[in-house]
């Protein structure tokens, strides 16, 4: 279980990390409009992560099978998007879509440098 939770803590640090250096570029760029919906959609990915590895954590103990309730914030993320016309969809979406960067960066670092025991 160590592995797992140093995981969880590389995976949550690494998409703050890549959120942070993302929206300020995207602040020095573009717009701060665009900036803070790339922001609500990078925290909305890292609180669903966090809820991702929860949901993992209790699978096998306590249930058989994953929670649905990750899907309803991002629905809501996505209403709050379409509905409030100060946020951009696009950059809302891929802000949320910044924890699958992470994990793509992630499984390429132990690609190219395996840790060796």
């Amino acid at each position: 279980m160590e592995e797992y939770y140093q995981l969880e803590q590389t995976l949550l640090l690494g998409t703050l990390a890549i959120a942070a250096i993302i929206f300020i570029s995207v602040w020095l760029f573009y717009s701060l409009q665009i900036a803070g919906s790339y922001g609500i959609g990078a925290v909305v990915g890292v609180v669903y992560l966090r809820m991702l590895t929860k949901d993992v954590q209790r699978l096998g103990r306590e249930r058989m099978a994953l929670n649905k309730n990750r899907f309803a914030l991002l629905v809501a993320l996505f209403v709050l998007a379409s509905k409030w016309q100060v946020l951009e969809i696009v950059p809302v979406v891929l802000g949320f879509l910044t924890y699958k960067a992470t994990i793509l960066v992630y499984m390429l670092y132990r690609i190219l440098f395996p840790a060796s025991k």
